[in-house]
């Protein structure tokens, strides 16, 4: 059997690194929310489930939902998932990795039906790169996706509506994409994206708790102007104060314990060489496992851009694009997968986790947990990241006991989705 999850294991990373060739761009992985390699990605993934005999559909949201069916019609529902979408100069496996683990897993067992039925996962959407807010797949299955989200536009002008339309589907049907009272948890495989784990000498981790974040849009705005002629003292320069305000962001959360902030895009305008910049665009991602600090931090930042815009002669405003509570993971599904852990060999680590995941979302509706993989050298968000074969062996196996575990367990089967 050891061998058998062996070979599951190499196909998740050569399959990883195949759904890695679908991007926007050539040369490097970007893939967003329903952009047109999504569609390459259904197409292979489909290849994959269907000889398994699930149950494929994209739902009106664009997630791709695969439904193996347990022994009996009626039988409650398990999700196992995560996001197909990326951030702009990716890697193969965040995110993809939890989507084409559980197919393993569905493989591993054999044709072998469980008390519930599994549902393979891929969102849509979880970075927010297009439209600037994350977590649009898995809003959409916890009844979260409305107006305000379709009438969203990306960087071209256009809405959130019509990309799905574009895209082939129907966005008045993205009701239908919420969950039913027969969900009795979701389960999600990640890398961690950090360095905990390979500190530790350890394949897996069990999250415990996912930070809270705030997301913001700021625009300082000054006067453009001839940058030969303009003398120093004379300028109103958007950029100047905006850089001004980085180096405040970067200094406010040096001094928090357990905080970090980021400006992660700076966009300057008329953006030529020889313009002093009359507008700037910036963001803003301030993250923290205590709600009211990062909220405090948030409100201290916004008044320190206002203080330098004042100071300098511009103006400033700002617009919100995401304020998510800090999360816990259900205690059960916690301890359920500490257990399975101990059955691989290998040492659970609790712990807590500084990115966002869907998991944080479906926690809204229904018992979620997380199970985290070992990141080599910690570093995500870039082509250089990577998995251990024998990791996800690990993770593989995890998931065989985790299945059985819950076979097992009347208590895990009986908890619903919550209205």
């Amino acid at each position: 059997m050891r061998k058998e999850i062996e070979q599951l294991a190499e196909e998740v990373i050569t399959r990883c690194r195949k759904l890695a060739t679908f991007s926007e761009d050539s040369g490097s992985l970007r893939r967003t929310f329903l952009s047109p390699p999504m569609h390459e990605v259904h197409r292979e993934i489909t290849t994959w489930l269907e000889p398994l005999g699930t149950e494929l559909q994209i739902d009106a949201a664009g997630n791709l939902r695969a439904r193996y069916a347990g022994r009996e019609p009626a039988a409650p529902r398990l999700l196992i998932g995560s996001h197909l979408d990326t951030v702009p100069n990716a890697g193969a496996f965040d995110g993809m990795l939890g989507v084409v683990l559980p197919i393993a897993l569905l493989e591993g067992l054999d044709g072998r039906r469980l008390p519930y039925v599994i549902e393979v996962v891929g969102f849509s959407d979880e970075e927010g790169v297009r439209f600037g807010t994350p977590f649009l797949g898995s809003c959409a299955l916890v009844g979260r996706f409305g107006e305000s989200l379709l009438a969203m536009q990306d960087s071209h002008g256009i809405p959130v509506r019509k990309a799905i339309q574009d895209f082939g589907l129907n966005p008045a049907k993205i009701a239908d994409a919420v969950l039913g009272d027969d969900v009795c948890a979701y389960l999600e495989f990640h890398i961690e994206q950090g360095p905990v784990l390979e500190s530790l000498g350890l394949p897996l981790g069990v999250v415990e708790s996912v930070a809270g974040q705030s997301r913001l849009e700021f625009t300082f705005v000054g006067r453009a102007n001839h940058a030969g002629t303009t003398p120093m003292n004379l300028r109103i320069d958007a950029i100047a104060g905006a850089a001004e305000w980085i180096e405040t962001v970067e200094r406010v959360a040096k001094a928090i314990p357990g905080l970090v902030a980021t400006v992660g895009s700076l966009q300057a305008k008329p953006g030529a060489v020889n313009v002093i910049a009359g507008e700037a665009q910036l963001t803003l991602d301030v993250r923290h496992s205590a709600d009211d600090m990062r909220a405090r931090t948030v409100e201290d930042l916004i008044r320190g851009a206002q203080a330098i815009a004042r100071g300098r002669g511009l103006s400033v405003c700002w617009k919100e694009r995401l304020n998510q509570c800090a999360v816990s993971m259900d205690r059960n599904l916690i301890t359920q997968v500490e257990e399975a852990i101990r059955k691989t060999g290998s040492k659970p680590h609790r712990m807590a986790s500084g990115a966002g995941h869907d998991a944080m979302i479906l926690a809204e509706k229904v018992p979620a947990g997380i199970v985290f993989l070992r990141t080599p050298g910690g570093i995500s968000h870039d082509p250089a990241e990577s998995v251990l074969v024998d990791d996800v062996a690990k993770a593989i196996e995890c998931g065989l006991h985790l299945l059985d575990q819950f076979a097992v367990s009347p208590a895990f089967q009986k908890r619903t989705c919550r209205a």
